[in-house]
């Protein structure tokens, strides 16, 4: 990678790259492995039990849960180094981080090698590089079977090289439709490997072996979240996910449009929620996976006379075509979390809803960022 696919915005060490972070500093249920490396002295993250990161790398860091993920490690004095490459990611979503002293943004494409441009120590890479959405892993199908694959391991060499905690963000997609309800981690799932969702599926399926795999082979201390229907601020309103979906045809005052007949389940985990679960999990020992979501289902009609009961907006519902091997139901088994991370969700989906609906509202006004 040349100069040229290097960028930084205002605050990040400057035009010509990175200048180095600164600043403040199934199979059965997973098993506790012992510590790969010591506490150092950094700052805390909420829910760490006393383990600390003196520099974090978030690939996907501008997408819109790594960019959550970037915050709460700034704001607990963790030196985070960003790496995206804008293709779903956005640079709005971390506008408010570019004065930071200890944020650095690299503009790369994970599926590359890129720890060479990863300046310094680390000690914690997190992995939530990939297209997430419908809309955008149909739109990439390479670009996220690339992310999936090559970019876990290059990831996994980073931390591998560097001696840093690795967790690599999955997804309950991993399950397919399933025939298990609710999931827990020893189901194998009911996946579709050639459908149109496959592509992603798959990709994060494969990145689970290889970072198992790695685990195994090279003793690299790594970790596995699946997570389930994560919402909140920063989500575009344009993904094809239904939250965002919702709330920006009810501020317009369009029809919610809903797939089917509506019956079909989601667990909605507000991001708040799922960021402090990621975290916990990174200041673990388990490999996992471990489920980390809501176990309150909606059904997405209910989940739309939620939201236009919450905007007050007049619109109605209209109900289209389901797309092709959309699940019935999606619900995590978390006993996993709360036993071993002593993690639960704490935002019920009316208040995480109220809250992103809001974050909505401000962004439509005049002069407003993103973030």
């Amino acid at each position: 990678m040349d100069a040229a696919d290097k960028a930084a915005i205002p605050g990040s060490g400057g035009p010509g790259g990175p200048a180095g972070p600164s600043g403040p500093g199934a199979a059965a249920p997973p098993a506790d492995r012992a510590a790969a490396r010591p506490v150092t002295p950094a700052g805390a993250v909420p829910g760490d039990g006393g383990r600390r990161w003196d520099h974090a790398v978030v690939t996907g860091g501008a997408g819109f849960v790594g960019s959550h993920l970037c915050t709460a490690l700034l704001a607990e004095g963790t030196a985070v180094t960003c790496v995206d490459d804008f293709s779903t990611g956005t640079p709005g979503n971390i506008a408010h981080l570019r004065d930071h002293p200890g944020f650095t943004l690299l503009r790369a494409d994970v599926s590359a090698p890129f720890a060479g441009h990863v300046p310094g120590p680390v000690d914690l890479v997190l992995h939530f590089a990939s297209p997430a959405s419908p809309a955008d892993y149909l739109r990439l199908p390479l670009h996220t079977l690339d992310t999936g694959s090559l970019g876990t391991r290059n990831a996994l060499a980073l931390a591998r090289e560097r001696e840093a905690r690795f967790v690599l963000a999955s997804t309950s997609e991993v399950y397919g439709d399933p025939l298990q309800h609710p999931q827990n981690e020893r189901y194998w799932g009911n996946v579709n490997p050639v459908g149109p969702r496959s592509v992603y599926d798959e990709a994060k399926r494969f990145g689970e072996a290889l970072t198992t795999a790695e685990a195994a082979a090279r003793g690299t201390d790594a970790g596995i979240v699946r997570l389930f229907n994560t919402y909140g601020p920063r989500m575009r309103g344009h993904d094809g996910r239904a939250v965002p979906t919702f709330i920006r045809q009810a501020l317009a005052g369009e029809p919610l449009t809903v797939t089917g007949d509506g019956r079909q389940t989601r667990s909605l985990a507000y991001v708040d929620d799922t960021v402090r679960g990621i975290l916990a999990m990174a200041a673990s020992d388990l490999l996992g996976p471990v489920n980390l979501g809501n176990p309150d289902e909606i059904t997405m009609l209910d989940l739309a006379h939620q939201v236009i009961d919450l905007t007050g907006s007049p619109s109605t519902v209209r109900f289209i075509e389901r797309p092709t091997d959309d699940p019935a139901v999606r619900c995590p088994d978390i006993t996993l979390a709360r036993g071993k991370l002593q993690w639960a969700p704490l935002v019920d989906a009316r208040e995480g809803l109220a809250r992103t609906i809001e974050w909505y509202r401000q962004r439509a006004r005049p002069g407003a960022e993103a973030a």
